[in-house]
């Protein structure tokens, strides 16, 4: 029994993980990628949909992101979108293609991204805190309802303890490698 909660743990906290290297991955940094727009939507025929499932996002240059809509009618919603979005980018219309060039970012928008990134990393560690927490309770509750013993129990909280401590330094390391990345300068 004790298993099955901490492989439950382990399969939570994961989760979590992976919710938190998505969110980076929508944190801009001076470079261009194409999850910066993934949370944008666009008006397709009175519906909000996302954007890449209307446009052919692309990379051709470090600084420049290119979107291509499958239906030429949706060029203006597309370009609205992303203007009237908290990026601050300015999309360039060629009639078939938006061109999306991503400025070098201020001293000060880098300050605000890396207190964002310090909002979300805090977020995912309270997350896997309270994971944590539901085992322990779980386990507590095994041992009262005496389907484990004391040993048992306490070998269970020390291994939730340990995947906690794994995966809230794991969350940290890929916090700080994306702080390094917005605070670089090219």
């Amino acid at each position: 029994m004790t298993n099955q909660i901490i492989a439950e743990a382990k399969t939570r906290m994961n989760k979590a993980l992976e919710d938190f290297r998505h969110e980076l991955a929508t944190v801009r940094t001076g470079r261009a990628s194409t999850a910066l727009l993934d949370h944008l939507k666009v008006d397709y025929y009175g519906t909000p949909t996302p954007l890449n499932q209307v446009a052919t996002l692309g990379v051709p240059e470090p600084t420049v992101i290119t979107v291509q809509p499958w239906d030429p009618s949706l060029l203006g919603a597309i370009e609205k979108a992303i203007r009237s979005s908290d990026l601050g980018l300015n999309p360039m219309s060629d009639g078939k293609l938006l061109r999306v060039p991503i400025p070098p970012l201020t001293e000060e928008r880098r300050k605000e991204l890396v207190k964002h990134l310090h909002r979300v990393l805090e977020n995912h560690r309270t997350a896997v805190r309270n994971i944590r927490r539901d085992c322990n309770e779980a386990l507590k509750k095994l041992l009262k309802d005496k389907k484990i013993s004391e040993d048992e129990e306490k070998r269970g909280l020390e291994e939730v303890q340990k995947l906690t401590d794994d995966f809230v330094s794991r969350l940290e390391a890929q916090g700080k490698s994306k702080e390094r990345e917005i605070l670089e300068l090219r």
